[in-house]
């Protein structure tokens, strides 16, 4: 049965099944950590750029170790360095309970943060590179699908546990316990996975090794374009790192409102997802993601702008349905036009755009929101996006005639 017509196909091989529950327990309890970390440090410092600090501090250790990390997943048993990963992110999610029960110091919250953004530059690389070892290539674009429908679902449910069990408790650290607990049940998943993962690299580490990712997507200027468009877009138009402000001092909706504020990008995604699952790969994929982002941009523009909370609900969950039209179509492309003894490196390479524009997002978030306000920081943001667009639209003929992905896998294959 083909893609287009089975859109389970992905789900039919149980390896891959094992992996989708743990990335959906995985997130689940990263998405309730999030919140908490926000609603905690805002409510003790009432600091917007402290919000700004927790982005930059976890983006910190990829920017530092994504060559390394991605030189790992292609050397070693990617499977192992999952589950080493795994363990480390529930142990600081254990410290992160325990620095919030005895309200220790925001100092030792930060130095958690960054061994957790450490774990997580070791963690991105080897998952996306073991995930195309669970199926065969022809269903990729059905998984990467299943991916992001798991991953939107699971932050929306995160997101609204985490804001309820800091509204009935009223305090974070029942939220960082069952986080860990999630990561572990994860662990024991991933452990349940036959596949074996052969050693690709047999080189010793080396510059040339190590720049094996940069230079493939160097060369390739369609991933290029399209992981840069990622980049940019969230780093102006994300305004998730605002949240806590505009939930306290703007829509006044408090941490259970929070909560949903939170989970509203990844329920629009979720609703996008049943349409992709069900329809074969885009026909005009390059012209799907410029719009999809130009319209990222507009919703993050209005919901600047907004006052009530309803309409700002609507159009986070718009922004997450246009993202996830743009992570679908990035997601395939990477992962199927990349040969399997590079994946780990570029889905380093491609982990380094994507924490760069979500935690250096929240940075700059953070920042234009201590000196201007969080309204002229989202709008601007917004604005700046769809500058973006154009700019790669038109520097970039190769993407924007960019057509059927399944062509392209032909291409490539």
């Amino acid at each position: 049965m083909s893609e287009g017509r089975d859109p389970f196909a992905a789900l039919r091989y149980k390896d891959y099944r094992f992996y989708a529950i743990a990335l959906f327990l995985s997130v689940m309890g990263f998405r309730m950590q999030s919140v908490a970390i926000g609603w905690e440090l805002y409510e003790r410092t009432s600091n917007a750029f402290i919000l700004g600090l927790v982005g930059l501090v976890q983006v910190l250790p990829v920017i530092i170790l994504t060559l390394p990390a991605g030189h790992v997943a292609d050397r070693y048993d990617r499977k192992h360095t999952v589950l080493y990963t795994q363990v480390m992110l529930a142990l600081c999610s254990v410290g992160l309970a325990v620095i919030s029960f005895r309200q220790g110091s925001i100092e030792w919250i930060f130095a958690l943060l960054f061994l957790n953004g450490v774990a997580r530059a070791f963690s991105f690389p080897a998952n996306e590179a073991l995930q195309p070892q669970l199926i065969p290539l022809e269903v990729f674009g059905n998984a990467a699908t299943w991916h992001s429908s798991s991953f939107q679902l699971a932050s929306v449910l995160g997101s609204a546990l985490g804001g309820l069990l800091i509204a009935i408790q009223n305090s974070a650290t029942t939220v960082y316990i069952t986080d860990a607990v999630l990561g572990l049940i994860g662990f024991g998943l991933i452990a349940l996975i036959t596949t074996r993962s052969p050693i690709r690299v047999k080189e010793p580490p080396s510059v040339r090794a190590l720049l094996g990712g940069i230079e493939f997507v160097r060369k390739n200027p369609v991933i290029f374009s399209a992981i840069a468009l990622d980049l940019f877009a969230v780093l102006l138009g994300g305004a998730v790192a605002l949240l806590s402000i505009f939930a306290k001092d703007i829509l006044q909706v408090g941490p259970v409102g929070l909560g949903w504020l939170r989970a509203a990008p990844s329920g629009g995604a979720v609703l996008m997802s049943a349409p992709l699952a069900h329809l074969p790969l885009l026909k005009q994929a390059g012209k799907t993601l410029l719009w999809s982002v130009v319209g990222f941009g507009v919703v993050t523009i209005i919901f600047g702008l907004s006052q009530s909370f309803w309409l700002s609900l609507l159009m986070l969950a718009l922004s997450g349905a246009f993202d996830n039209v743009s992570v679908v179509v990035r997601r395939t492309l990477v992962q199927v036009w990349t040969p399997d003894d590079l994946r780990g490196r570029v889905s380093a390479v491609s982990s380094l755009f994507i924490s760069g524009s979500n935690e250096l997002g929240d940075f700059e978030s953070g920042s234009v929101a201590a000196l201007f306000g969080p309204i002229f920081a989202v709008v601007s943001g917004g604005i700046g996006t769809i500058a973006v667009v154009s700019a790669i639209a038109f520097f970039s003929p190769q993407l924007r005639r960019l057509g059927s992905l399944q062509k392209a896998e032909v291409a490539h294959h």
